[in-house]
């Protein structure tokens, strides 16, 4: 069986693929699951996320790919809601410092964003909204599935200097009080990594539907 995770994001696609395999080797042992990647069905088109939340976008593009490869897709998205600004950038966090969408301008926007803030008001989330779709050859209407996962945290005043993570800028930025650690594998364990990840939360919701499936 093949499944596709449906993300032009490197880093975003190796950490679907790393949740998936675990939680399919914990909950469904000895189902036989191929993952393949964008690439590796030769497409590469993007397609405009203008939905007002996480999950339309996530099922939107989930749709998208499914129907254009005929496989069933994963896709998701996400970003993080800070509390001081009322909860953005949210469905904006990959765009809201403009068009150049470096780790290095987004960091540098959001810490302009949240200058002289005091730290007990920087708190924020990551959340993100996973989308699984089955297309039906045989009808017009697909199956689809959702799952979310979040994690809170505040903002740091600086960022994470030791490691930068191309394709993830808000950890550089997100801080975990609770464990006095950045939200990096390079600073977290990897306990610290499985219990706080808010992606493999929203995976391990949606194993069991994929098992389903499958």
């Amino acid at each position: 069986m093949k499944l596709l995770i449906a993300t032009h994001n490197p880093a975003k696609r190796e950490e679907i693929r790393k949740w998936l395999s675990e939680g399919l080797k914990k909950h469904a042992k000895g189902v036989r699951l191929q993952l393949l990647t964008l690439p590796d069905v030769g497409i590469t088109e993007d397609i405009e996320e203008d939905g007002v939340t996480f999950e339309e976008n996530a099922i939107k593009k989930a749709t998208y790919y499914a129907m254009k490869s005929g496989l069933p897709t994963i896709a998701d998205d996400g970003g993080i809601e800070i509390d001081y600004l009322g909860g953005r950038p949210g469905v904006h966090s990959k765009r809201w410092a403009g068009n150049d969408g470096s780790n290095a301008n987004i960091i540098s926007h959001t810490l302009k964003q949240l200058h002289d803030v005091l730290p007990e008001k920087r708190g924020s989330q990551l959340h993100v909204v996973l989308a699984l779709v089955i297309p039906n050859h045989q009808t017009v209407k697909n199956q689809h599935y959702t799952a979310e996962g979040i994690v809170r945290g505040i903002i740091a005043e600086k960022p994470y200097s030791k490691h930068r993570w191309e394709g993830f800028p808000y950890r550089q930025l997100f801080y975990i009080p609770e464990i006095q650690k950045f939200y990096n594998p390079h600073d977290m364990t990897e306990a610290e990594e499985i219990q706080y990840n808010h992606r493999r939360r929203a995976i391990e919701k949606l194993v069991p539907r994929i098992q389903k499936y499958l």
